[in-house]
């Protein structure tokens, strides 16, 4: 059996640079060439959003596959997770930022979706803003919020990424594990 996990760690890391990459280029690029080409605030709302629009079934794949790839390296990995001082806290820190970003990209497509149809010229779409009306400014200020949320938070993945493979390092390795046997050998002596 061998012990590389080139895969896994592909579909981790590849979703990931895609999530963040594309977040941070239609933050970026993609609203700022909606506000330099639109010529109305409908106009605008109209191109961010197609564009955004063509975005999310690659997004929701690299999504899919980082996590995925994370599931896999939690698995195989999950002795170090137990064993090794700082692993267990490094990966809770990174499930936390992992639910944060999740949560932010979804409460940033359903803002979209509803501007997307508020600021439709199709009739259909229309009629369907009309059934959940928004106040179009106040969804465009939290979208820009959130849209700015999901690059924050999947670069801290990056940089907390970058943590574990410091951690994977065999001099890192032995002495966390046995600083925990340690640790968990020692016993309580209550303080009088």
């Amino acid at each position: 059996m061998s012990d590389r996990n080139t895969l896994i760690r592909s579909l981790h890391d590849v979703g990931l640079a895609a999530w963040f990459g594309g977040s941070l280029m239609g933050a970026v690029g993609l609203n700022g060439a909606a506000k330099d080409q639109g010529e109305t605030a409908q106009g605008r709302a109209r191109i961010a959003s197609s564009g955004w629009a063509k975005w999310t079934p690659v997004n929701a794949a690299a999504i899919g596959a980082h996590l995925f790839g994370g599931g896999g390296l939690l698995a195989v990995n999950a002795h170090r997770v137990a064993a090794q001082k700082g692993v267990g806290a490094s990966t809770a820190a990174k499930t936390v930022v992992t639910a944060a970003a999740l949560a932010a990209t979804a409460y940033a497509r359903v803002l979209g979706k509803k501007i997307e149809l508020a600021s439709s010229s199709d009739p259909q779409d229309a009629e369907e803003a009309a059934q959940h009306p928004i106040e179009i400014d106040t969804a465009q200020r939290h979208l820009a919020l959130a849209q700015w949320a999901v690059p924050a938070l999947t670069g801290c993945l990056v940089v907390l990424n970058a943590l574990h493979g410091e951690q994977q390092r065999p001099e890192e390795q032995l002495p966390g594990m046995w600083e925990r046997a340690r640790s968990a050998a020692t016993p309580f002596i209550p303080q009088h």
